[in-house]
């Protein structure tokens, strides 16, 4: 009942580069990870899953050995297995759901729908969905994240013609600068980003829709309905003195610099990244371990993940912080930043901090973290990373003010269908909820798609 475990790089070669980590399942090994599963008549782990793949299914042709019909399986929902596979929280979603997991260790759902997508994807293409009343009708996408991926993809299965209009030069969203090489290779998402282009959908980069186009443009254009999938790009800083100096980065302005800007690659590319010998990285998070992971391979010698609660209380995926562990990023817990301080040159030469203690639960369920007088004490640092979260990015709401949006910023929309309040605009992912995971925000994605479609076909009704 042993879960058959993957090979991966070794520790002290893999911080000297930025290839990927995880070597993912052999067949061998994704067949016998395969006859572990128990095929239940009522799965439970599909309940677990925000796109509803059928897992029990598309498990039981790998352990067939039809690889290519496994792949067929996963695709009636899910056009981006190979990027689900490495970064969605399996654990908490649909593994920790498994039967299996009762007395063992759960089926490992998430790196058999990596080993399917990365063995199967150069040949396969997507099946695409027999023309609804919508077919042909113009729908626009704002962002090329895995919300408006997943939206596009939904649509275009059913013959509409779908637009995606992306701010950056290139396509992906949070899934190309957000997530490092390491844990998600740039050719991955691409070749996921190209079969959606295989199904029809256009991709139009280098577009800010609420300053290239505003979303009246875009009905002006002949579009029917409108998809706002732009994410959470605004930091979150710290508010405490000293934020301003050199060497203090926001983890979006870090890591798009690594990512899309392939500062990794300097000076082949012409994006520097400093850092110094010492870094430190606020937050917990999985973006804190992408940051410290990344300083590290950068040529940092020493980075330090501070964190103002336990390890138990870290939000970040189980494997990241146990790769971070093994690559050797320090962690230090119950403290937080009272002040960055420079030196005369206006850089980062140290980090203030306070030792807290938890107290009671606080909105999230977590013991608030209380400042413990006197604790006080300077960590000499050249570089501080702040990774303590994204705010849904501000840009359409400001310039579209007709849109209802929570205290965060956040577009409000409809549970059920991801309706705004304007008729015809629909809304899904970070934009709608603030920062969460990929796979949550595909199943938005999903759920839009299908409330654009009836939109449209109630329209040309």
């Amino acid at each position: 009942m042993d879960r058959v475990k993957d090979s991966k790089q070794p520790a002290e070669e893999r911080i000297k580069n930025f290839n990927e980590v995880a070597h993912g399942y052999t067949e061998k090994q994704a067949v016998a990870e395969a006859g572990r599963c128990l095929q239940c008549k009522k799965p439970p782990c599909v309940k677990g899953c925000p796109v509803e793949i059928d897992i029990p299914g598309f498990i039981k042709k790998i352990k067939e050995k039809k690889f290519e019909e496994a792949l067929d399986v996963i695709y009636k929902t899910n056009l981006l297995p190979a990027v689900c596979g490495r970064v969605c929280p399996q654990e908490t979603q649909c593994e920790i759901l498994c039967v299996l997991g009762k007395k063992g260790a759960p089926v490992a759902i998430g790196k058999l729908e990596r080993f399917v997508a990365d063995r199967g994807g150069k040949s396969m293409s997507c099946p695409v969905a027999s023309a609804g009343a919508a077919a042909g009708q113009k729908v626009a996408v704002v962002g090329s994240g895995p919300a408006g991926l997943t939206c596009a993809a939904e649509l275009a299965k059913c013959g509409v013609k779908v637009t995606v209009f992306e701010a950056l030069h290139a396509p992906g969203g949070v899934l190309i600068y957000g997530i490092p090489e390491f844990r998600l290779p740039k050719k991955t998402v691409n070749g996921e980003i190209e079969l959606l282009e295989k199904l029809g959908a256009e991709i139009k980069t280098d577009v800010i829709v609420g300053r290239t186009v505003t979303i009246d443009d875009v009905f002006e254009m002949g579009y029917k309905a409108v998809f706002i999938g732009s994410g959470a790009g605004l930091p979150s800083f710290m508010g405490v003195p000293g934020e301003n100096l050199l060497r203090v980065y926001s983890a979006n302005e870090f890591l798009t610099r690594v990512n899309l800007m392939k500062g990794y690659l300097f000076p082949e590319y012409d994006t520097p990244v400093t850092t110094g010998e010492k870094v430190a990285v606020i937050g917990g998070g999985n973006v804190a371990m992408d940051s410290a992971r990344s300083a590290l391979r950068l040529g940092a010698k020493e980075v330090t993940v501070l964190y103002r609660r336990t390890g138990k209380e870290m939000p970040a995926r189980k494997e990241e912080f146990e790769h971070a562990v093994e690559e050797g990023i320090k962690f230090v817990f119950l403290v937080q930043p009272l002040e960055v301080i420079g030196d005369e040159n206006g850089y980062v030469k140290g980090i203030k901090v306070i030792h807290n203690k938890l107290g009671e639960p606080d909105e999230s369920g977590r013991c608030r973290p209380v400042p413990v007088e006197g604790t006080e004490e300077v960590l000499p640092v050249d570089s501080v990373i702040v990774a303590i979260g994204q705010n849904p990015s501000p840009l359409i709401p400001l310039t579209y003010k007709k849109l209802a949006t929570g205290r965060k910023g956040n577009i409000i929309v409809n549970d059920e269908t991801c309706e705004t309040n304007i008729p015809g605009i629909f809304a899904g992912g970070d934009i709608a909820t603030g920062a969460a995971t990929v796979i949550s925000a595909m199943g938005m994605g999903r759920t839009a798609a299908k409330s654009i479609m009836k939109y449209l076909s109630a329209k040309k009704d």
